[in-house]
């Protein structure tokens, strides 16, 4: 039995854009090239769609890989100008483009357009900002991104812009790190609330999320993290931050990266996938059986051997099953809520 599944982050873009040569549309319609995504693999693992991100990455040569390490450099990474993160998120959002011409995905700006795309057997893409560098502080971009089909915006990766501050990558934090949203940040969160673009909560720290819930009238959304009561990572969200997001009616998206999910914070591929399903128990108990999906951060993130990329996530779907879940919860984790989401935050 296969069951389909909609992703609440992937980076795929991002390691598309890296693909040397004029080759990387070819690189995700045939596949055989490395990575953790592409059509074949989504195909064969029956993922229905996702999240796509347009992620600005740092400068060269200003953050360590996290691949290796359990807490690196305490300091945020530089802020990165709007020019600077415009080249990359215009690069990526040309590939996704190109990629809808091919036939290769649908760019969905509604929940009924998610649903034919996947009832037509095409991946369902969300256009989603991981980090707002590329919007203005007077929202001139923001117009032209919604219009191209932006719906999703995460206000900050883990670094500080105008908009707000995110949290650094590190262990044994708590995620009550830095100052709350910018005045730009909290008219950001009203625009987005009257466009229909969804607000992520994911690597925005501690006070920027209070602020969230304070001016949002939508449900609170972390589309990939965890746990932070079983993984103490700033990253990941503790108590008083997962009630706010049942109260508010919002979703959480499992995290599959390896630090976020173990205890001691170590990036290592050896990472059980009952470990997951541990998370998985936890967002339930927390959130409801309506508040729990999959975020994997699939491209951006190394991921347990054992999901190993796309293809692996039928094994962490058969071990809900196998725990006890019932075929109709586990559907609704591995789509039906994110489809019940995407109805109330964008229509």
């Amino acid at each position: 039995m296969t069951i389909p599944f909609f992703d609440g982050h992937n980076d795929t873009l991002l390691r598309l854009l890296g693909v040397e040569g004029p080759d990387k549309d070819r690189a995700f319609i045939e596949g055989g090239v490395g990575g953790h995504i592409d059509l074949p693999k989504a195909k064969a693992a029956g993922m229905a769609g996702g999240f796509f991100a347009m992620f600005p990455p740092p400068l060269k040569g200003t953050l360590a890989s996290v691949s290796g390490s359990s807490a690196l450099d305490p300091n945020l990474p530089p802020e990165l100008a709007q020019s600077d993160a415009l080249t990359p998120t215009n690069g990526m959002a040309s590939i996704m483009f190109r990629l809808k011409r091919a036939g290769a995905l649908a760019v969905c700006r509604t929940a009924a357009e998610v649903r034919a795309a996947t009832a037509a057997g095409t991946l369902a893409a969300i256009f989603h900002i991981e980090g707002a560098e590329a919007i203005d502080t007077d929202f001139r971009s923001l117009d032209v991104l919604y219009a191209a089909g932006l719906r999703s915006v995460g206000i900050v990766w883990s670094r500080a812009n105008a908009f707000g501050t995110g949290v650094p990558f590190r262990h044994n934090v708590d995620p009550d790190i830095g100052p709350g949203l910018t005045d730009a940040g909290k008219e950001l969160v009203r625009v987005s609330n009257r466009l229909g673009v969804m607000i992520d909560l994911s690597h925005l720290n501690a006070a920027g999320f209070r602020d969230v819930a304070a001016i949002s009238d939508k449900p609170l959304v972390a589309t990939h993290s965890n746990v932070h009561a079983i993984s103490p990572h700033a990253r990941n969200l503790v108590d008083w931050q997962l009630a706010a997001i049942r109260e508010s009616g919002g979703i959480v998206g499992l995290n599959f990266a390896t630090g976020f999910l173990r205890p001691d914070g170590k990036f290592v591929a050896d990472t059980e996938l009952d470990l997951m399903v541990r998370h998985v128990d936890a967002l339930v108990e927390a959130l409801g059986e309506d508040g729990v999906a999959l975020g994997s951060d699939f491209d951006g993130a190394q991921v347990p051997t054992v999901i190993g990329d796309v293809t692996g996530v039928p094994k962490l779907l058969q071990a809900l099953l196998d725990k006890g879940y019932g075929e109709a919860l586990v559907r609704k984790i591995a789509m039906g809520n994110w489809l019940s989401m995407i109805e109330r935050t964008i229509g």
